[in-house]
């Protein structure tokens, strides 16, 4: 029963097929590029993780060995005062070693890790809103292969009716030349038409079957028939943009910010505490070392505050630089909102005259049906031949596809300037 009751909830999804938003939403989760976004978070996680780690102990390691060309020592009155006392002052040997360690740790930096955290952040911000623009133009190629799959669908349709009615026709004839009425060609001739419309089938056929397949393997589903969207009755003429490309040039003058700040932070005097020590010859006990040459541990604790002033050489050309950036941003923005406009003006200008060429398509295919029928009943009292029969047929198919043509294209537009705004 659960699942008689599951497919009956189905089953209009099924008969109307995947809409339009169904599509584009499967195609943006199948499309490759989704799978960035998790980069950019974890590379972004991984640098702040990074930056952070400045508060921890710097270690480092190191060992030396030298050979200098003099050192320390006594003068030589010293020395043979030293003597006469019995002390033999050897003195420090120009051949020195040293093992040791250095511990950094900072208490205070200006506030220079925060800025590099919040920079890494919003460069982040920037490639995951870059993405999405990529992601975005995902739309418009659906879009594309959507409306064409309508399009066909449609056609095929058209072209099932006209061979009904070149079927008709046919038969009609077939019944004419029995009674004498009617010449053999008037059949052939309709019957070869009838045969070049099914051969326009097929074509159009293999065409559906292509764009199918392309269409169900972008989406990542299977799409077997495209709902007709609901024709809008009013299109706004001006409407907010809200496009991926804004939200990209706005977390490029955040990441200017940001920036900025760091090169206050890089102003600001730094706090730290450090220890030193070192397994060698000679050690921090000169006097002792005269005496002798053995090795010995030594270490040393303190506190730093350096202030590095050669960041004022460079801030005033680095903050002109980030305003120069900042200019360049607001200029994309006014170039993007500019086409834009142009580009919502064309659509607009497209709809409407779509609106006023289908406004006649009734009345010209009432007009055409008209004149069909009227020329069919010629036909069978003998007043025009098969030409002039066909002849009215396919003005009438043709009004009927152009209704058609008018139709899609129009839905395409509004679709269109849909991703054109974003709304």
């Amino acid at each position: 029963m659960r699942r008689i009751i599951l497919g009956l909830m189905m089953l209009p999804m099924i008969t109307l097929g995947q809409s339009l938003d169904q599509c584009q939403q499967a195609a943006e989760q199948n499309y490759p590029l989704i799978r960035q976004y998790d980069l950019i978070s974890k590379t972004t996680d991984l640098t702040v993780a990074n930056i952070q780690k400045g508060w921890l102990p710097q270690v480092s390691a190191s060992a030396q060995a030298t050979l200098q060309s003099d050192v320390t020592a006594f003068p030589d009155q010293i020395q043979k005062a030293y003597q006469t006392m019995g002390i033999d002052m050897e003195g420090l040997r120009k051949d020195q070693y040293r093992v040791g360690i250095d511990v950094q740790q900072t208490v205070y930096d200006g506030g220079a890790i925060r800025s590099q955290k919040k920079i890494a952040r919003q460069q982040g911000e920037v490639q995951s809103a870059q993405n999405e623009v990529n992601l975005y133009n995902v739309r418009k190629r659906v879009n594309e292969m959507y409306f064409g799959l309508l399009l066909i669908d449609e056609q095929i349709k058209l072209n099932s009716d006209l061979q009904e009615l070149l079927s008709a026709n046919e038969k009609k004839l077939a019944s004419m030349v029995k009674n004498g009425t009617a010449a053999e060609s008037d059949y052939q001739s309709v019957k070869a038409e009838r045969l070049d419309v099914m051969q326009q089938g097929t074509s159009l056929q293999a065409q559906r079957n292509a764009l199918v397949r392309m269409l169900s393997t972008f989406c990542g589903i299977e799409v077997k028939q495209a709902a007709k969207p609901v024709l809008s009755e009013s299109v706004a003429q001006t409407q907010t943009v809200r496009r991926p490309e804004l939200k990209t040039i706005d977390a490029q003058l955040r990441l200017a910010d940001a920036q900025e700040k760091a090169l206050d932070a890089a102003l600001m005097p730094k706090l730290g505490v450090f220890a030193q020590g070192f397994y060698g010859y000679p050690g921090y006990n000169m006097f002792e070392d005269m005496m002798g040459h053995k090795w010995s541990l030594n270490g040393m604790i303190g506190a730093r505050l350096t202030w590095n002033i050669g960041a004022l050489y460079t801030r005033k050309n680095d903050k002109a630089k980030l305003n120069a950036q900042r200019s360049m941003f607001n200029v994309q923005r006014e170039t993007f909102l500019f086409n834009n406009n142009l580009e919502q003006i064309q659509q607009n200008e497209d709809i409407e005259r779509y609106r006023k060429l289908m406004a006649d398509d009734e009345e010209i295919i009432t007009l055409r049906s008209a004149v069909r029928r009227a020329a069919e009943s010629k036909l069978s009292h003998g007043i025009i031949d098969v030409n002039d029969l066909v002849r009215e047929i396919n003005a009438e198919n043709g009004a009927r596809v152009q209704q058609t043509i008018h139709e899609i294209e129009m839905l395409k537009e509004i679709y269109n300037q849909k991703y054109t705004t974003n709304n």
